[in-house]
């Protein structure tokens, strides 16, 4: 069966891995001013930062055209695709999930199957890593969201913000009333919950709160009992100092596991803000069975 492999920008695949895996990236738009930037294309979490310092509008994000996304399919079944699977980001940070739903209702022709993720970057990444691997090995569409389903369920991510300002501000903070009216003064902890972000504690200082997600990740760690495939990740918004530390934390604590260390993507950074940091961990995809 011919299947088509579609992720959105926000999953920061390598050109490398979008290359030897046949996967098309959509680019998200990231507004800023009365300028609209493509995620990927034009624009860096770097550059985003940078233009806020120098006193731009505060950042928006959007979704692609429908047009882009209609044309985009066309071409595929066009192409002899039978199926296309599109892993997105989380549908409870951005309405793009459920648009590609509504195309795939009104167009059975392209056998579209939108994939929430629940999560975004590399683990998002990793997911879609995961689908081309069961995609050349002759899975089906269904026998490939049955086992993202299982994959996403060892998906853990804990996170800390420096200000709740882009948070609150961009409405991605479902218990954000709990914390507005002591926002400057705290470190807020987030993880996601069914896809959402939620803040689940609040500490007084950024070296604290990053302190307290490494505790955390230890404990919910060593309660797995596939704790020895599991691969590491450490996110941030431009604090390269912070997120060297945190994989130092790792390698010391759970020596040998594989980290990979990246920044957010321009449309997450835009959420969470400046000097944001995150720690995560996921089933390794590399120490699992993806054959039939």
């Amino acid at each position: 069966m011919k299947i088509a492999l579609v992720t959105d920008s926000t999953s920061v695949l390598t050109e490398k891995e979008v290359k030897e895996n046949n996967v098309i990236v959509m680019p998200i738009p990231v507004i800023i001013g009365d300028k609209e930037y493509l995620e990927g294309v034009n624009i860096t979490s770097e550059q985003l930062f940078e233009t806020q310092r120098h006193g731009a509008a505060f950042p928006k994000t959007s979704q692609p055209s429908m047009g882009k996304m209609i044309e985009l399919y066309n071409k595929l079944h066009a192409e002899g695709y039978e199926a296309i699977i599109d892993i997105t980001l989380s549908s409870g940070i951005s309405g793009y999930n459920s648009t590609l739903q509504n195309i795939a209702r009104n167009n059975p022709e392209y056998h579209l199957y939108p994939y929430d993720s629940k999560m975004t970057v590399k683990l998002q990444g990793y997911l879609v890593l995961a689908a081309a691997k069961m995609i050349r090995n002759g899975f089906t569409p269904e026998e490939i969201i049955k086992k993202l389903d299982e994959i996403s369920e060892t998906i853990d991510e804990l996170f800390v913000v420096d200000d709740l300002k882009n948070l609150s501000r961009g409405g991605r903070l479902s218990n954000a009333s709990a914390f507005i009216g002591t926002m400057l003064h705290i470190k807020p902890l987030l993880t996601f919950e069914d896809g959402k972000i939620v803040a689940f504690d609040k500490i007084r200082s950024m070296k604290r709160a990053v302190n307290k997600i490494e505790i955390i990740a230890l404990d919910r760690i060593s309660k797995l009992d596939y704790k020895d495939k599991l691969r590491l990740f450490v996110f941030h918004s431009n604090d390269e100092k912070q997120a060297e530390e945190l994989k130092d934390f790792w390698e010391e604590k759970l020596p040998g596991m594989p980290v990979d260390v990246a920044e957010f993507s321009p449309v997450i950074a835009t959420h969470l803000g400046e000097k944001s940091v995150a720690i995560a961990w996921m089933i390794d995809i590399d120490k699992i069975d993806l054959t039939k």
